[in-house]
Parts: structure tokens; C-alpha cells; sequence
């Protein structure tokens, strides 16, 4: 495998940096007036406008060189293909085999069919109120247990969907913390209650640890054993026959596959809480969001792909540019969750520092993924954007339309998301400063001293992807576009993006700690920070 940062189209790149590195995007919008056309594009029902980026028609002609270099034509046609590019656990990557339900032409098409059709009848039957607890009653609250991507993709859809939300509740439960768990479970009643117990192998053990306490809970309120457990447990999992020991019956079993990956697995039978929650219909059509932005993804050329220009982008501010963060500003209450869920859709895939032929790499992969919602993230850390040492590319998300328009509010915050780009882009130089201040009729020698407090550099690159309302056709267009931008950058810098060694060992670590806390195991070998921290624990004294 040749050496990405040695490659003759990255050494074009870094060449072509040397020339733009002082290039001003303000400036670029004076000299160019189409520059907005010619930087922008629609697709799936979004529109991203990536004009203040700090690229230029060339910069643009090089990344595209650098993405057909990398071969992402062909691994791009090997993942829908249903090839094994998850190469350290052999597997294939098709998670957009989930939302291309109109073709069962393919054995794992016929599968999705079929459990799609499966969700559908248990869904229905929830929502008519024939599915009963064990006293009769139909259920109202659903329990989602999982963590990581068994969780933060429901989760979020969840929130994103509300004013599509059905007469089921549908709660979610994560944290090993057991304050998770009995605050969400205080106030439910255990006769209309379903648990929904999510997890690939079924053994992960936060949620083992929910779904037990989960069980208890409902077994102290109702102590009938089994015939309990079959009506208020379900298991959404890539292994039935632990969902079953642990007391789940045969039929309460949604299937998921191996070739699905965890943090791409709301599109499968793990969505089952989205579809209680919203209702099927929309379940469906968040899934047709996400194919049409597959189809896109596919088929059009790196010049006119969203997903490959939102990914090239990242690469030049990252490997280029020197930016360390990206930080995701949606502008609409219902996106909160998005950030944490980009965080880890990203980060996991994405975050390796080992390239697919076992050499480290020596350039940056994934940045560090944050944010929040605007404007409440405005008056919190964007001033470290606007005046602080490091450079934080932003991509900002807001719909046209609202849920809710109430009097100005969606007019002022459109307006609010548009001024911080416009304001990373532009600053506000020393010049136009001093203006202000005498305009105030400050003294030149208050005004001396306040001027390089004000200055705002600019220059800081910003996409806004727009979208008509969030709903669910477009939210699903919208995560699959993040979907494909990761699978682009780990293609591009040579790394495979669908394991996740470094979480497994997190996880086997902890399992080994276990008996030492229970008193079971002799600490010696442990470094004696660890082995200090286990007797206070141990001992109850510090």
C-alpha cells in the first residue's frame, strides 16, 4: 500500500496549501460572484452551502484527485457489494442494505424483508393496544436498554422525531450508573411497561447489568416468574439463543446480523423503539431518507457527492489546515442528541491510529467531535471559536420550516445561525473597531486599549447544511450523509473504519477488576494506583 502523506496527489496537496495557506475566504466572495453557486449543492432533500470554506476551485480538483487516488470508487462499490471491508473481524459493512427494502433480490435483502415485515406486526399490535402486560392492560412506556450505538442512534431519532411521536413513551437507559435505571423506571407502572433489551452479542455489560435490574424490578411488583417476563421483555439481537437464556421468549426475538454494525444499527431491527415511538410509517420513511441519500452517494460524480465533499472538506481542515475539532451546531431543539451521536459515528469509526496494513500512520485521522444546540451553544463556547487559539471548523445544521412557529422565533434563530458563520468567516479587523469605538466617542486612548481585546480574526471554515423540516425522511438523508463522509475519510486515510479495538479493551479490562472489588481475586501485579483505588473501595475509607 503506497504511503498516503508520501502519494504524489497529497504531496499536490500539501504544495497547494503552501500557495493558499494565507488565502482570506472574505476575499474570496469579493472577487468571485458565484462563488455561493459554485460551492453549494443539493441532494436527498439537503442542501449544503460549503462556500466559506477556506478552498478554492483548485483546492477542490486536488481533494477530488486525492478521494480517486485512495480507490474509493471500488471500496465504495465493495461495501454495497457486500465484500468484507471490515478487514480484522472479516466482515461485510452493509447497513445500507437496511434501508434498500424495496429490493429482496439478495439473501440479505430477503432477511431485512422479512424482519422488517416481523416489527410491523409487533409495532401494530402496541399501537392497537392488542399487545397486553401480564394484568391485560396495553402497554404505554417502553423501556429501550442498550449503550453505544444500541442506544445513541435510537435515541436520537427519538428526540429528532418528537412531534411525530405516537401514544407510546419510549424512554432510553444506558449508563452502568444504576441512577440511569431507577430514575427512569420510578414513576412507570410495571403493568404497561415493555423493556426492550438491545445488544449485539448480549453480553455487553451495562446493559446486561439494566436489563437485570430491569427484571427484578418487574418481578418484585409482580412476582410471576416467566409468563411475566413474555409479556413486557423483548430482544433485539445478532444472537437469539442468549436473548432466550436470559428468559426472553423465541417470538419477543428481533433479529440483527453480523454484517451490521453497532454504531450503524438504527436502521435494523434496533430502530424498533423508533418505530414504537413515531409509528411504522415514519420508521419507513426514515429509512427511504437514507437509501435516496444512498442511491446519491453512489452514483454521483466526487465534484457534485455530498457525502465526498463534506468528508474532503474534513480532511483538508484537518490534515492540511491543522484543525484537532469539528464542532456540530444544529440549530433546532429536537437535534440535542445529534452531537453525541456524530461524536461517536465518527470517533469510533474513525478514531485509529493504525493503518489497514498494520503500520501507524503519521498524519491526523478523526478530529475530536462536539457541540450543542444553538443558540444556547452561542452563549457558552463560541467565543472560543471566534477568539480563541485554535482553529474549530463548524458545521451548522438548521431547517427552513419549524415544528413550532411561534411569533419571530424561527426568523431570529435562522438569523442567529447565519451571523456565527458569517462572523467566523468575516472577524471584525482593528480598523472597523477603532470606526465603532469613536463612533461612541471614546478617547483614542480608551479606545488604544479596548481595540485588540475586540479583534476577531475570521477566516474560519463553516459548512451549513439546510433542510427543509426535520422529518423523518430528511433526518434519515441527514445521518446517512455523516454515514458515508466517515466511510470516505477512513478509505482516503487508509484505515478501517468499522472496528473498535480500543473500546474492546476497555471493556476486558474492566471484566478483569471485577472480582478483585468482590474481594475474589490477590491485587498483586497491578500498578499501585489501581491497587490503591481498589482498597478504598474495598475498605469504605479514604
Amino acid at each position: 500500500m503506497d504511503k498516503l502523506n508520501i502519494s504524489h496527489a497529497w504531496q499536490s496537496l500539501a504544495n497547494h496549501y503552501d500557495k493558499v495557506a494565507n488565502l482570506m475566504v472574505k476575499d474570496q466572495f469579493t472577487s468571485s460572484a458565484n462563488r455561493f453557486s459554485d460551492f453549494s449543492l443539493k441532494a436527498a432533500g439537503l442542501f449544503l452551502d460549503y462556500s466559506k470554506n477556506r478552498i478554492t476551485h483548485e483546492t477542490m480538483q486536488l481533494l477530488n484527485g486525492l478521494a480517486e487516488a485512495s480507490g474509493l470508487i471500488d471500496y465504495r462499490e465493495a461495501m454495497f457489494k457486500g465484500a468484507k471491508i471490515n478487514v480484522t473481524e472479516k466482515r461485510e459493512v452493509l447497513h445500507t442494505a437496511l434501508r434498500n427494502i424495496e429490493d429482496d433480490s439478495t439473501p440479505e435483502g430477503k432477511l431485512v424483508k422479512k424482519e422488517l415485515e416481523h416489527m410491523a406486526e409487533f409495532v401494530h399490535k402496541v399501537h392497537g393496544g392488542k399487545w397486553h402486560g401480564y394484568s391485560g392492560k396495553a402497554i404505554t412506556d417502553v423501556v429501550h436498554i442498550g449503550i453505544g450505538g444500541s442506544d445513541l442512534g435510537p435515541a436520537m431519532v427519538v428526540a429528532a422525531l418528537k412531534p411525530y411521536a405516537t401514544n407510546v413513551k419510549v424512554h432510553f437507559v444506558s449508563n452502568l450508573d444504576a441512577t440511569h435505571i431507577s430514575e427512569t423506571i420510578k414513576y412507570l407502572n410495571p403493568e404497561t411497561t415493555l423493556f426492550v433489551i438491545a445488544s449485539k452479542t448480549f453480553t455487553t455489560q451495562e446493559t446486561l447489568a439494566n436489563a437485570v435490574a430491569a427484571k427484578e424490578w418487574l418481578l418484585s411488583k409482580v412476582p410471576n416468574g416467566k409468563n411475566t417476563i413474555l409479556h413486557h421483555f423483548i430482544g433485539v439481537t445478532a444472537k437469539p439463543e442468549r436473548a432466550i437464556e436470559f428468559g426472553i421468549g423465541q417470538d419477543n426475538i428481533f433479529p440483527f446480523w453480523d454484517w451490521v454494525g453497532g454504531r450503524f444499527s438504527l436502521w435494523s431491527a434496533i430502530g424498533i423503539s423508533i418505530a414504537l415511538a413515531v409509528g411504522m410509517d415514519n420508521f419507513y420513511e426514515l429509512l427511504g431518507g437514507a437509501h435516496e441519500m444512498d442511491r446519491h452517494f453512489r452514483t454521483a460524480p466526487f465534484k457534485e457527492n455530498m457525502p465526498v465533499i463534506l468528508a474532503l472538506l474534513g480532511i483538508w481542515n484537518i490534515n492540511f489546515l491543522g484543525a484537532s475539532t469539528l464542532a456540530v451546531i444544529p440549530y433546532d431543539q429536537y437535534l440535542y442528541l445529534l452531537p453525541a451521536y456524530l461524536q461517536q459515528l465518527e470517533m469510533e469509526s474513525n478514531g485509529k491510529r493504525v493503518a489497514i496494513d498494520g503500520d501507524n500512520v503519521t498524519y491526523k485521522t478523526a478530529p475530536v467531535v462536539w457541540g450543542a444546540v444553538g443558540t444556547n451553544s452561542q452563549h457558552s463556547f463560541h467565543q472560543l471559536l471566534m477568539q480563541g487559539t485554535q482553529m474549530v471548523p463548524v458545521d451548522f445544521i438548521i431547517p427552513l420550516h419549524s415544528h413550532n412557529p411561534i411569533g419571530d422565533h424561527h426568523l431570529l434563530l435562522y438569523a442567529n445561525c447565519l451571523a456565527q458563520s458569517q462572523a467566523l468567516m468575516c472577524g471584525c479587523g482593528e480598523e472597523e473597531i477603532i470606526r465603532e469605538l469613536k463612533g461612541q466617542k471614546m478617547s483614542q486612548e480608551e479606545a488604544d486599549k479596548l481595540v485588540r481585546h475586540k479583534i476577531v480574526p475570521g477566516n474560519v471554515p463553516s459548512n451549513i447544511i439546510l433542510v427543509n423540516k426535520i422529518e423523518p425522511k430528511t433526518l434519515g438523508a441527514l445521518v446517512a450523509l455523516y454515514e458515508h463522509k466517515v466511510f470516505v475519510q477512513g478509505v482516503v486515510w487508509q484505515i478501517n473504519s468499522f472496528d473498535q479495538w480500543g473500546v474492546e479493551l476497555g471493556k476486558h479490562m474492566a471484566s478483569k477488576l471485577v472480582p478483585m472489588l468482590q474481594g475474589e481475586k490477590d491485587l498483586s501485579g497491578l500498578d499501585s494506583s489501581t491497587r490503591g483505588l481498589i482498597d478504598i473501595f474495598t475498605s469504605d475509607v479514604y
